[in-house]
């Protein structure tokens, strides 16, 4: 079985490529992800390359999931021909199985697959105690990672305690922004002073370094260090540099127009051992391979640099012009969505200078010609939307609700979009909620964890030494930070030591010694339990568990379904990874992102932005809120760089729809919780032929809507709104059994959409009664019965 079957000659191309620069143009749709997994099978299959020498870097954990388990499969099948002399799918599944635990010991527990981020922080445990810092400062290999929400509290705690500034005037999370900004560029505090304006300029740099230091004392590091500790250290250490240098010939990075300038410097020093790349002569048994697309690079404000792929021939490869370079493969064939679509795509983004030239070419159809509807604001264009979809799944049997997608420029237009949903009783999730791992719960759970690898951690001690509460009081904990701060030791050696609890304690010296005790108790599980069952452990031993019971209410049960799931994902680490310790678990968690659980396999109405679109396929793709000012953005309008940016966003959004686009915009759309504002038709739709959109006369309701919510105070689910009724129709079709009726527990009714159901509930009295009705296939509903679509049934006749 050859790694090079059933692919096209571009992918061929790149696959076969064995030594020196190959930059990979893969367009969207173009089959890069199956690219990237037949050259790592490639390697290893036919040019006998030692999987250890394999690093690749995936954009997302989920996408480094995901390529582990294809290349898995790959090299089982071909061992299956081998091996058997029979395809992989007429096998046993006990024999699967046994091929595929064969592949992860020989294969793909060798190769280093994962985030720029997960791989530098992996490199940091073997290598943090040889840095040397140009303040003395040092780490340990146990070192915790601090996400977004411990660096803000870490800098909030800076700016307001220890250099007592105005928080209104000088914002710790801007503050925290400009920190994060200068360690991208790869700037220690001094440089951002030197580089710094005026006194804010100078307090920032000077919040960074005391930053610095608190990270140090708590043996912790957050995102951007886990990037810029690698590249000082291997800049730094020649000896350290040579191992990893030697240690990967063959370097694979995904989603390179999503790279920054310190992520680049990390590539080039491990693919060149710290040479000029222009100055490598010799590429034998070595190879750097990047997939990317100019017109995809939509991450600038995380310091993303675009120009970094643009310029790849000029660092590494031949620069020769396109069509004669060895070191370029474009991949234009794209086999996701309809021609129409495509067309539509390359003729919008060919309105962008800034890229490498390229034309997505069909292996599909024509297909549906795009839609293009204009509304009179943003709840008719809502309204619009969701009648679109619902006629699309009751015509298209094939269809779910889980093949839909809308696609915003900003988080705020998903409301008026998910209250049409509601009010349709139209399943829905959105993607870019509160992130699993922000969760209070789950924080709480992890911190305990991070303490027992790390006792030095102070953010997690402050954080559960009174969770659950046991008596630890706030002017305690601040006589033994005292204390700590004054000797210069971590505060766990002041709580950990009995002496001094008893005599700095007070009151509260019993509770202190019975988390020690329960801390230093389960730190001796550490080596010989499995991280699902040290969570277990917390949970009860803690008393978390106990006293979310205690509560008994349904956030209270909703808390303690996040920590089962906490376990689950404990349980899912454990069997993706045969040696599954407790720091590798942690280090998993602090580094998952929103990319990895975009929630989008259930049979629910997906809403989410643009941004977070990319990577994702849907049949059916509508984009909403085209408009000047909204997208393009307002501050995009006098910034051709910028524009740009939002066009290669709108064509990230087009090149997500399969089957069929539709496109919508507002006459005019309340913006920021102000007046409304009359709205102009985005730039983009005039960049789109008009031969493939087809129009839709204006669509109204949304006043009229207004207008009824405003007389009635009420948004429910049941309402049944046409386009454009007066305002007291709802009121008038839908009246009823006349004034006076009255509802039982058992009575069945018939609902214009729900069908027949039966009342399970009755609510309130007299006229304010409303009732809860079990319709077949579907939860309860909750009905006002004066509003509803309702008729009682009559069992008589």
């Amino acid at each position: 079985m050859s790694f090079l079957a059933g692919l096209n000659d571009a992918q061929r191309r790149a696959v076969d490529h064995h030594e020196g620069p190959l930059l990979v143009v893969a367009g969207a749709g173009s089959g890069k992800t199956r690219a990237l997994t037949h050259r790592i099978a490639h390697l290893i299959g036919a040019h006998g390359v030692d999987p250890a020498h394999v690093l690749a870097v995936t954009f997302t954990n989920k996408a480094a999931r995901e390529m582990k388990e294809r290349l898995e499969l790959l090299l089982a099948q071909r061992l299956a021909q081998s091996q058997f002399g029979q395809p992989w799918s007429t096998l046993p599944a006990v024999e699967q199985r046994q091929l595929r635990s064969r592949i992860y010991r020989e294969v793909t527990k060798e190769l280093w697959i994962g985030t720029f981020h997960a791989l530098f922080a992996r490199m940091l445990r073997f290598d943090i105690d040889k840095f040397k810092d140009s303040e003395g400062l040092t780490w340990t290999r146990q070192f915790s990672i601090y996400d977004e929400a411990d660096a803000q509290s870490l800098v909030k705690e800076i700016v307001t305690q220890e250099l007592q500034l105005d928080p209104k005037r000088f914002e710790p999370k801007k503050v925290r922004w400009a920190i994060s900004n200068a360690k991208n560029q790869g700037w220690l505090p001094d440089q951002l002073e030197a580089n710094a304006e005026g006194q804010r300029g100078k307090l920032t740099a000077e919040t960074y370094r005391r930053y610095r230091r608190a990270l140090a004392a708590n043996n912790a590091l957050d995102f951007d260090d886990l990037l810029l500790l690698p590249v000082q250290l291997l800049q730094q250490n020649e000896q350290v540099c040579s191992y990893w240098y030697r240690r990967f010939r063959h370097v694979l990075v995904d989603e390179y127009q999503d790279t920054n300038r310190t992520q680049y410097e990390l590539i080039k020093l491990l693919v060149t051992g710290g040479k000029d790349p222009q100055n490598v002569e010799d590429w034998g048994g070595r190879s750097v391979f990047v997939v990317g697309d100019a017109d995809q690079s939509i991450y600038s404000f995380r310091a993303a640099d675009f120009t970094i792929l643009m310029g790849f021939q000029d660092d590494f490869g031949d620069r020769e012009p396109d069509d004669s370079t060895r070191t370029m493969v474009k991949l234009e064939e794209n086999y996701r969505s309809t021609a129409t679509i495509l067309e539509a795509a390359n003729a919008l983004i060919a309105n962008n200078s800034e890229r490498i030239d390229k034309v997505l070419r069909p292996t599909r159809g024509e297909g549906e010609l795009i839609s293009l509807t204009r509304c009179d604001d943003e709840i008719a264009e809502a309204e619009a939307v969701v009648h679109r979809l619902r006629m699309l799944e009751a015509a298209h049997p094939d269809l779910s609700w889980g093949d839909m997608a809308v696609l915003y420029r900003t988080n705020a237009q998903s409301r008026a979009v998910e209250e049409s949903l509601v009010r349709w009783g139209i399943p829905y999730v959105v993607v870019g909620g509160l992130r699993f791992y922000d969760r209070r719960e789950i924080k709480d759970l992890l911190a305990y964890l991070r303490l027992l690898v790390n006792p030095a951690d102070t953010v997690s001690l402050l954080r559960v030494i009174n969770v659950p509460k046991r008596g630890i009081g706030k002017t305690t904990i601040q006589r033994l930070t005292d204390a700590a701060n004054q000797l210069g030791i971590p505060l766990w050696d002041v709580v950990s030591d009995p002496e001094a609890v008893r005599s700095l304690g007070g009151r509260s010296a019993k509770g202190l010694l019975q988390f020690c005790e329960l801390l230093n108790d389960l730190r001796q599980q550490v080596t010989e339990a499995a991280p699902s069952e040290l969570i277990q452990q917390v949970m009860e031993k803690s008393g978390y568990v106990r006293e979310l019971i205690t509560e008994g209410t349904d956030e209270a049960d909703e808390r303690r379904r996040n920590l089962q799931e906490l376990v689950n994902a404990a349980l899912q680490f454990q069997e993706e990874n045969e040696e599954a310790d407790l720091e590798g678990f942690l280090a998993t968690a602090a580094l998952s992102s929103d990319a990895d659980s975009k929630d989008t396999a259930a049979d629910r109405v997906t809403l989410m932005t643009l941004h977070s679109s990319k990577g994702l396929e849907f049949p059916v793709v509508c984009l909403v809120g085209l408009e000047q000012g909204l997208f393009p953005s307002f501050r995009s309008l006098d910034d051709p760089a910028s524009l740009e940016e939002e066009r290669r966003l709108c064509y990230v959004g087009i090149t997500r729809a399969k089957e069929r686009l539709f496109l919508s915009h507002a006459s005019e759309r309340r913006l920021w919780g102000g007046m409304r504002e009359a709205a102009v038709p985005s730039i983009f739709l005039s960049e789109l032929p008009e031969a493939l959109v087809q129009g839709d006369l204006p669509q109204s309701g949304g006043a009229s809507l207004r207008r009824e919510r405003r007389l009635e105070r009420l948004t429910r689910v049941d309402r049944d709104v046409t386009s454009s009724p007066p305002a007291n129709a709802v009121r008038r079709r839908h009246a009823g059994p006349a004034p006076g009726r009255s509802w039982s527990v058992g009575d069945k009714v018939t609902h214009s959409s729900f069908g027949v159901g039966e009342i399970t509930h009755t609510f309130g009295s007299g006229e304010k009664v409303s009732i809860a009705v079990k319709f077949t296939g579907m939860g309860p509903k909750i009905l006002d019965p004066r509003l509803a679509p309702i008729e009682p049934v009559d069992e008589a006749s």
